[in-house]
């Protein structure tokens, strides 16, 4: 395990030398990586940091203002970017491309906003199992495999990128940061986005960001590493007696160390039914629910 005050110690005189007397921008979505990178770069540079958090519109249920709530002690600019991730992941089927759209757009908000502030570098919350699922080509990260070749800023910092994520969460204690962030379950940086299978739609979205909302009130309590909905694809089901095709959504718990392996969280069957009855009652385009009991591996954490 990592030395937590050495680590922040050397981690802020690092981000000061990197960066010298220049602005940085800061990614930062709320989650512990993100807000652990944040918070050493905002006392390693004060008022020469810029703390973005881009609404992409694939984020969780209320996420925005859950961000503006827990980080209201930063000059956090949110930029309501949804169109223009909706549109770049229009007709977009393929996961890796998936993550490279999203990738990309990124990077394109950020210069956006580095041009108007003269911002020479961006700050990212890479930590190591980010690098090692990209170079391993298991999946590419929107952080790592997933950003274009070309970019306009002079050097992207990462302090965390040979951390994992338990470690992440060591500094965040240290750092005396709540531990609604500290503990915060992860999420990926293509949000949403990676949790529907097949084109990205605001239908899509809508649903498996109402079916996250009651998996995540259902479950948070069992105390797992990461939960959360996934939308598959359309099946048949039964309505009122009436026939419908609905959206089936799938249901995924898991307990782990580091993320890069995890097994299943064994859910008492009356959790899983109520959650199946309160997605398919609450959601009407919604014909059925099933549970992902495969561990990791042969499966990855998230669905795409």
């Amino acid at each position: 395990m990592v030395n937590a005050e050495k680590f922040i110690e050397e981690a802020i005189v690092e981000i000061k030398r990197e960066i010298g007397t220049q602005r940085a921008i800061i990614a930062l979505s709320g989650g512990v990586d993100s807000s652990v990178c944040a918070t050493l770069a905002y006392q390693a540079l004060g008022d020469r940091l810029y703390p973005v958090y881009v609404d992409t519109g694939l984020m969780r249920k209320g996420e925005t203002e859950t961000i503006q709530k827990a980080f209201r002690y930063m000059p956090l600019t949110v930029i309501d970017a949804k169109a223009r991730f909706i549109n770049a992941l229009q007709g977009v089927l393929d996961p890796e491309d998936k993550r490279k759209a999203v990738g990309e757009t990124f990077i394109r908000v950020f210069e956006d906003v580095a041009r108007q502030k003269q911002v020479s570098y961006l700050v990212q919350g890479t930590i190591y199992p980010d690098i090692i699922e990209s170079e391993g080509e298991i999946k590419s990260h929107h952080n790592v495999g997933g950003l274009p070749s070309e970019m306009e800023f002079n050097g992207v910092v990462e302090p965390l990128k040979y951390l994992y994520k338990d470690e992440v969460r060591q500094l965040a204690r240290a750092l005396k940061l709540p531990p609604e962030v500290s503990e915060r379950m992860p999420f990926p940086g293509p949000g949403l986005a990676v949790r529907i299978i097949g084109e990205v739609t605001e239908e899509k979205l809508r649903v498996v960001g109402e079916a996250n909302a009651i998996v995540e009130q259902e479950i948070l309590s069992y105390n797992p590493w990461q939960t959360f909905a996934a939308l598959l694809e359309k099946g048949t089901g039964v309505k009122g007696d009436v026939r419908v095709h609905g959206w089936i959504i799938a249901v995924r718990a898991v307990q782990s160390r580091d993320g890069m392996t995890a097994s299943v969280l064994e859910l008492p069957y009356d959790v899983l039914r109520k959650i199946a009855s309160r997605i398919t009652s609450e959601l009407s385009d919604v014909a059925r629910v099933v549970y992902d009991i495969t561990p990791k591996p042969p499966a990855t954490i998230e669905f795409e």
